[in-house]
């Protein structure tokens, strides 16, 4: 009987030992060096659950993207490329420098670009062209959703999304029969003749939820979808979905406050917006259905 001949593996299992131990080694020189901005965007992402906390597994969704492409990448032969040193340490004195140098470098953001950079010029130097070829898209995925982007550069879009979901909530309700006033960002809803006030504030705006949104639309295209149309499509409608849902947030903790204006302030108010997000991620899987149908493919013969 003629025994069948296993496949080769892409990758012999002493190199393949080599790469783990090295990749041990190579997370904790990370770590070390980089344990400011770590412990930083940990600590964002526990106080401040609601707005940040998807940024704990962002990593998470980084590596199943090199885990999909794990047959490719183990199939390319990896080359030292020593040109790989140069962004390794443009990084690292850029990361050092926003750490200890002015005021006006010491921000979070700026901090992540240099640890962006070191990133891309490790896996460039440990593992070559070819690899980076595959690599780049996790690499950047995580390194633009993973980190919490500050205050400063959150009011460019903030203060428009503001006023766009109180002119959104007062149409809504209006819409219900809710009889509400509109000033500015803050919202009057009337009750037998009550005004209870509901302000727009910033964390109201939509932003956190917008982040959150567009890093599942780019996860959701990447693994589901596979023309760059639909990928785009999908990642664009990320922004109105977000936009409609917080609307709907805010007109329920509209409805809520004329029971018990405690409804919308505190852990309640937090409560409502994760609860939304529920059906958020469902109208979110039904576009990618929708985009998935205007595709027929063809049957190989």
């Amino acid at each position: 009987m003629s025994s069948i001949p296993k496949e080769p593996l892409p990758v012999a299992p002493a190199q393949l030992r080599g790469l783990l131990i090295g990749g041990v080694i190579l997370t904790a020189m990370v770590l070390f060096v980089f344990w400011d901005f770590f412990e930083s965007q940990i600590r964002f992402a526990v106080k401040q659950q609601a707005d940040w906390g998807h940024t704990v597994i962002i990593p998470v969704i980084a590596g199943y993207f090199i885990y999909l492409k794990r047959r490719e990448l183990l199939a390319v032969p990896f080359r030292t490329t020593w040109v790989g040193l140069l962004p390794v340490v443009l990084g690292i004195a850029w990361y050092v420098v926003c750490w200890l140098g002015p005021p006006t470098l010491r921000h979070h953001n700026m901090q992540g670009a240099g640890l962006t950079l070191t990133l891309f010029g490790l896996v460039l130097l440990f593992f070559g062209f070819n690899a980076m070829t595959m690599l780049w898209f996790p690499l950047l995925y995580m390194c633009i959703f993973g980190q919490t982007v500050s205050a400063k550069l959150m009011t460019y879009v903030t203060y428009p999304m503001q006023d766009l979901t109180a002119k959104g909530s007062w149409v809504a309700l209006n819409l219900i029969g809710v009889d509400t006033d509109r000033t500015g960002n803050i919202l009057t809803v009337w009750d037998d003749g009550v005004a209870r006030p509901l302000n727009i504030a910033e964390a109201c705006s939509g932003m956190r939820m917008l982040m959150a949104f567009m890093a599942l639309g780019v996860a959701m295209a990447y693994t589901g979808l596979k023309r760059f149309w639909q990928q785009a499509t999908l990642v664009l409608l990320g922004i109105p979905t977000a936009i409609f849902v917080n609307i709907l947030r805010v007109v329920t903790l509209a409805l809520l406050s004329m029971y018990d204006t405690d409804f919308a302030a505190g852990d309640f108010h937090t409560f409502i917006g994760l609860l939304w997000l529920v059906p958020a991620f469902m109208m979110y899987l039904g576009i990618q259905w929708v985009l998935r149908q205007l595709v027929v493919e063809e049957a190989v013969a």
